[in-house]
């Protein structure tokens, strides 16, 4: 049915482009003069009918499901729920979601089953109501939007309201969903903070999150500790900035400045593929390429290698960085204004002399933003850690030992049993709202940076 919605809406909107265009330039074409063209008026036709539908098509999407799973559970046999824990009800909402997509597994209680056959009703139902609704909603703006077509109507003003509006939506939209990320963030953190004093958490020196959240499991105490983590994600951040900075810069000043237009034009896009691989690529190649050779090259020197090390995983992600950097000095190097690199030219500067004392001090506030948002993304980066680093917090900073990340340990503290009220599991969330600290405070010396030095060389 949303497939057939979706139809039904562009065919809508096209008819209604079509029918106030032809309508606006039957006007004209009598002789009047339109305030605005004959495109703008089927434009406004068309917004004014797909913005509506669109809108109706995605709440429906999501309150279908909630509402129907709603009337159904309340329609089981009385006594069915009673006793039961919220992890119980929500297993036989899956089993009955299951049951009604096909999916049968065993030989379910008859209930159950006619559950499931009640679901599938009232879905399709609820599809055709959804075809309904649309319907009249999308004929009613079309009749509106086709009496709305007279010479005096300022169809142009119409289209760029309903575009304003949307654009502003938008951005209302992603502000809440930032107020929602954040706010989600504290909240499981003060309860992890309830269970664990913050002072253990910001200053302990042992991260083993590994606790019994059963009765019948046996673990650990648990060490909640950040520092080994962070320790972790900074060593490998700086093997990846260290490597890939001065290739980075290297790259863009010589493609900028040096390179012929004819091995530009070749070599950039060569480079900016690597910003286009899948960062599993770079595990593959840092698990399976660059660890075996950094454990053969330490073995010839007699140096004690882990078999998962930071420099692995830094090195691979360097490269992974390297179009990210050059792309960011490239674009910074060509924005430094002509006049400059020609009156350093005229008085005599070589083109290296050009670049060091002109063109890359007038460029560092672009380099620098480029710079500290590398660091951001290296500090994110989990899927290259996961890999080729490890899983074991260990408060080192040599490279060749088997380190973890903030990002890895979220992923680990979040797979399996899930339950949130025990602190191995709410651990994530205040990793997470470190890390989404740290990378904020980067993200505003960055920007602060920028916009310090840019006014020099406006």
């Amino acid at each position: 049915m949303i497939a057939i919605a979706f139809l039904m809406l562009f065919l809508a909107s096209i008819t209604g482009y079509l029918v106030n265009r032809q309508a606006a330039l039957a006007i004209r074409s009598g002789g009047t003069r339109l305030h605005s063209l004959a495109g703008f008026h089927g434009l406004y036709s068309l917004l004014l009918i797909m913005v509506p539908a669109l809108l109706l098509i995605l709440l429906w999407l999501v309150l279908q499901p909630v509402v129907i799973e709603r009337m159904v559970m309340n329609g089981l046999p009385a006594g069915t729920l009673e006793g039961l824990d919220s992890g119980a009800v929500q297993l036989i909402q899956a089993e009955i979601r299951s049951i009604a997509g096909g999916r049968v597994f065993g030989t379910p209680d008859p209930w159950k089953l006619e559950a499931a056959e009640r679901m599938n009703s009232l879905q399709g139902r609820a599809g055709w109501l959804l075809l309904t609704v649309l319907t009249g909603l999308m004929a009613a703006a079309l009749v509106f939007s086709r009496s709305r077509v007279s010479a005096e109507f300022r169809a142009r003003q119409g289209v760029e309201r309903i575009v304003l509006g949307l654009m502003l939506s938008c951005a209302v939209v992603a502000i809440f969903v930032t107020v929602g990320i954040v706010l989600s963030l504290v909240f499981e953190s003060l309860r992890f903070f309830s269970m664990v004093p913050v002072t253990e958490f910001l200053f302990g020196t042992r991260w083993e999150p590994q606790m019994p959240i059963r009765a019948d499991q046996v673990a650990a105490e648990g060490a909640f500790g950040w520092i080994p983590v962070l320790l972790g994600t900074l060593v490998i951040t700086v093997v990846a900035i260290t490597i890939s900075v001065p290739i980075g810069l290297m790259s863009a000043i010589y493609l900028n400045e040096f390179a012929s237009t004819r091995f530009r034009a070749v070599a950039k896009p060569i480079l900016e593929i690597l910003a286009g691989i899948p960062t599993v690529v770079y595990g593959f190649f840092a698990i399976l390429t660059v660890a075996p050779a950094l454990r053969a090259a330490g073995a010839a020197l007699g140096i004690p290698v882990a078999p998962n090390t930071a420099l692995a995983a830094g090195g691979v992600m360097a490269i992974m960085l390297i179009p990210f950097i050059s792309s960011f000095a490239d674009d910074a190097l060509a924005a430094v204004p002509r006049s400059l690199r020609d009156g350093s030219l005229a008085l005599g500067a070589t083109r290296s002399e050009t670049v060091t004392k002109v063109l890359f001090p007038a460029a560092i506030p672009g380099i620098a933003g480029g710079v500290l948002l590398a660091v951001s993304r290296a500090i994110g980066e989990t899927m290259i850690v996961v890999m080729a680093a490890g899983l074991m917090a260990s408060m080192t900073i040599n490279p060749l030992d088997s380190v973890t990340t903030i990002t890895v340990q979220i992923v680990t503290l979040l797979v399996g049993d899930t339950e949130f009220d025990s602190p191995k599991t709410l651990a994530a969330f205040a990793l997470g709202l470190m890390l989404f600290l740290v990378t904020l405070a980067i993200n505003i010396l960055a920007l602060r940076i920028v916009r310090k030095y840019r006014e020099l060389y406006d």
